[in-house]
């Protein structure tokens, strides 16, 4: 049974935990603007000694989200807290690809996760040796026929995924992500290599987390919350996120059962 804590708040459990890896993008601000109510949060957890990660599938580096979100007004020393699904990709293709030619699909603003290797990058994607998705092209944001016929020729190169995530909502727009783009290339018989939520992988990079009780806090079943459920985390669901709409229609044990997920406690917005 999913516990509701928007009359007791997070302070309510706080104390249980040791380690919180809290999600940004629909939990902490909304693309547009920050959420006051959860930056008190995070306040609130540090004043409690309490340690947590900030943990996004941003397919770019800690340093850039990190700017983007002190644009946004929130304080450094909070944006250090910081982690994304693009740094633990980074470390990966620095390790694994980093002499490998690739081809990149997705944003031009994406483009400083690959900027120690930008020599790489081909334009052409016959000759590339990889395929480096962080989302859409700024022009192909709308149809995903356009990717399937793009990447039909080229199922036998891996595909290195650096955001897992299918959709997210920009302010009051619902947009499509490089989940989405890999999903196309997996259907079709592509091999795809994921980096970020619900990925063991970014978690484990991202902070010392070992014997530590944790709760993961986010508003995406198939991410935050498959995530925590992999790594036997207990989890809080933020509901005024992707699934709002769901879960005001069906309620929040029909929509857990139907994402195949255990989720513990529920907060229609983060606060303390």
């Amino acid at each position: 049974m999913t516990k509701n804590l928007d009359k007791d708040g997070l302070s309510s459990i706080v104390d249980n935990y040791q380690l919180f890896y809290i999600d940004l993008w629909g939990v902490i601000h909304n693309g547009v603007k920050l959420h006051d109510e959860a930056i008190n949060v995070l306040k609130q957890i540090s004043k409690k000694n309490k340690d947590y990660v900030l943990l996004t599938n941003a397919p770019r580096p800690k340093s850039s989200v990190k700017v983007f979100l002190e644009k946004l007004g929130m304080d450094k020393e909070i944006s250090d807290h910081v982690f994304t699904s693009g740094e633990a990709a980074l470390n990966y293709l620095k390790k694994n690809f980093f002499e490998k030619t690739f081809f990149h699909i997705g944003p031009p603003r994406d483009f400083d996760l690959f900027k120690d290797f930008k020599e790489n990058k081909l334009i052409n994607i016959e000759k590339s040796e990889y395929l480096l998705c962080t989302g859409l092209f700024d022009d192909q944001v709308k149809d995903l026929v356009f990717y399937k016929n793009l990447l039909e020729k080229h199922l036998e190169k891996k595909m290195i995924c650096t955001n897992p995530d299918l959709i997210v909502d920009r302010g009051t727009t619902r947009e499509f992500c490089a989940g989405s783009v890999a999903m196309v290339f997996e259907k079709m018989g592509g091999e795809v290599v994921y980096f970020g939520k619900p990925y063991p992988e970014v978690y484990n990079q991202s902070i010392n987390n070992k014997d530590k009780k944790i709760l993961c806090i986010g508003d995406n079943l198939n991410t935050d919350i498959k995530g925590a459920n992999l790594l036997n985390y207990d989890s809080l669901i933020i509901s005024n996120g992707i699934h709002k709409l769901e879960i005001k229609e069906k309620g929040i044990e029909k929509i857990v059962r139907s994402y195949e997920a255990i989720c513990n406690y529920i907060q229609s917005e983060l606060k303390w």
